[in-house]
């Protein structure tokens, strides 16, 4: 019996929306440890920032995310300084 490979993945421009959301996130990585964790942070903020989703301090709250190092309203901080640089 043999393995398929797995399907190929297409990667998002550096210019993209969604690129640049997911490296503030990964950028974030010593504070959220776990890599599902920024996963569903990264959907959340990218969800934002298209008008859908609910603001950082409401998503750190929604997600249950597990922070560790920081507070919940100083990571918070971060993200919100974060995407106001994406923006400009």
């Amino acid at each position: 019996m043999t393995t398929l490979p797995p399907p190929g993945t297409k990667k998002f421009s550096n210019s993209s929306l969604e690129k640049k959301v997911y490296n503030l996130v990964e950028s974030l990585a010593e504070y959220v440890p776990i890599v599902n964790d920024r996963n569903r942070l990264g959907f959340g903020l990218y969800k934002f920032l298209k008008g859908e989703g609910d603001q950082p301090n409401v998503l750190l709250k929604s997600l249950k995310i597990r922070i560790e190092g920081i507070s919940e309203e100083e990571l918070s901080a971060k993200i919100s300084a974060g995407i106001s640089d994406l923006k400009s």
